[in-house]
């Protein structure tokens, strides 16, 4: 029989896994190994990293030795791998036997409390759950990307782990950060010269998951990175979810074609829970934490919070914690006892930032009329204070870029999003908007003082 070498042999292995494998995970896995040694039936195939070489061995390893064993015709044959050429990964198990040594698996953080299980489904979300189900189900295959849009507190990030736990489930090579760690990993790569290694590390990712994605915003090396990233993995089908307060058109992006990606896919709104919503949020906590709690009690903390998951929630711990301390039951009584104390006082104060309100304050900070604001007057002093305003506005209220829009006389949500943008950008060199900025929220902070 004629003697083939290490390289001739895995290009023929290669020729038939690339049939018996998707396109994706060929690119993906396989497509720059190399064979690079064959002696006594073992085969050593060389791989570009560490996580290719860990994936190959956790989940390839049977279906590569079969189809090695259909080409050499050997009765039995074992393949390793190791990182670029360099000295193989082996433990010694025995004197005669050697055995891959797996890099260890950078598991995700996930909290193991946000599952899909555990999601209480309604009609301001029932979408944003559906989507997310579905990437769970068929990763790469229907909506990639897959962008949720809500604000804080409404259970983006839930969605986004329990897509996380459905995928280690699958045994998928999978990542769940937040822009902010994203941007310190890369910060890093590039100081110490890693930039290769935090590549490595996201590009042979089956599935990515970022949380805040407009942390990104004004972040241009980072930004451009993400970008970057972004089309490697799309482009060999690979899952791409990213959570965000904002939708892709309000982000203040500067890279403008990583903004239209964020589009490509399927981007889906999670609205404030309506009161039935809040009720079943607030029942399976309770049950969660074994406490048992009326129905009346329960509708009392519904009505207090009605934007904020994380405030409802906040709120039935803070029930539970008087019950405890004065060792009595969470009685209605009780609970307006502990709501009055803090958090009723905390939630009617935020009631009274208005948007006329802020307005006001930006006015009266650069001493001009309010109506200048809302007028179509367009000097350097004017333009800059309405600028501001629209800056605060979506910082401040959370109002949408076309509701700022119209609280500033109708102007269009493009020339909202600019505004922001260009506030945004100027705020870390210009000393003198960073001033007046603080001026502005200084006076918001006077005429929002606790009320009685």
């Amino acid at each position: 029989m004629e003697t083939r070498t290490a390289r001739e042999i895995w290009e023929a292995s290669l020729g038939e896994l690339q049939i018996q494998v998707s396109k994706p995970n060929y690119r993906t896995w396989l497509e720059k190994t190399e064979g690079i040694n064959y002696q006594d039936n073992h085969l050593v195939v060389s791989v570009p990293n560490t996580f290719v070489a860990e994936y190959l061995d956790r989940n390839q390893r049977s279906l590569i030795e079969k189809t090695l064993i259909g080409i050499t015709g050997a009765p039995e044959i074992k393949v390793s791998f190791q990182v670029n050429g360099h000295r193989p990964m082996y433990l010694s198990a025995s004197p005669n036997e050697t055995k891959y040594l797996p890099m260890p698996l950078n598991r995700p953080s996930l909290n193991p409390n946000y599952l899909f299980a555990s999601f209480v489904v309604g009609e301001c979300n029932r979408i944003a759950y559906e989507a997310a189900k579905e990437v769970a189900a068929n990763p790469g295959q229907t909506f990639n990307p897959l962008f949720i849009c809500g604000g804080v507190g409404l259970g983006k990030t839930h969605l986004l782990h329990a897509i996380g736990h459905a995928a280690l489930a699958r045994n998928m090579q999978v990542n769940c950060v937040s822009a902010e760690q994203f941007t310190n990993e890369f910060v890093n790569s590039v100081r110490e010269r890693k930039t290769e290694e935090f590549r490595n590390k996201y590009r042979t990712l089956e599935m990515l998951l970022v949380d805040d994605i407009s942390f990104l915003s004004g972040k241009e090396q980072t930004e451009e990175c993400f970008f970057h990233t972004f089309n490697d993995l799309h482009n060999t089908d690979r899952q791409i979810v990213v959570t965000s307060n904002e939708p892709p058109k309000a982000l203040l992006l500067t890279e403008e074609r990583l903004r239209s990606r964020f589009e490509w896919g399927l981007v889906v709104d999670i609205q404030p829970p309506d009161l039935p919503t809040r009720l079943a949020i607030l029942q399976a906590k309770a049950r969660q934490k074994g406490v048992e709690i009326t129905l009346d009690v329960l509708e009392l903390l519904a009505l207090q919070a009605k934007q904020n998951i994380r405030e409802l929630e906040g709120l039935l711990n803070r029930i539970i914690a008087y019950a405890k301390l004065l060792r009595a039951a969470p009685t209605r009584e009780l609970a307006q006892l502990a709501l009055e104390n803090i958090s009723h006082k905390e939630l009617r104060n935020r009631e009274t930032l208005t948007p006329a309100r802020l307005l006001q304050a930006v006015a009266d900070s650069f001493r001009i009329p309010l109506d200048d604001l809302k007028s179509p007057k367009r000097n350097k002093q004017t333009a800059l204070a309405r600028r501001l305003a629209m800056y605060l506005l979506r910082q401040e209220t959370g109002l949408s870029v076309a509701q700022v829009g119209e609280a500033l006389g109708g102007r269009d949500a493009s020339a909202v999003t600019h505004a922001c943008r260009k506030v945004a950008g100027e705020l870390e060199s210009n000393a003198y908007l960073k001033r007046t900025l603080e001026d502005i929220q200084k006076r918001l902070n006077s005429t929002l003082a606790p009320l009685p």
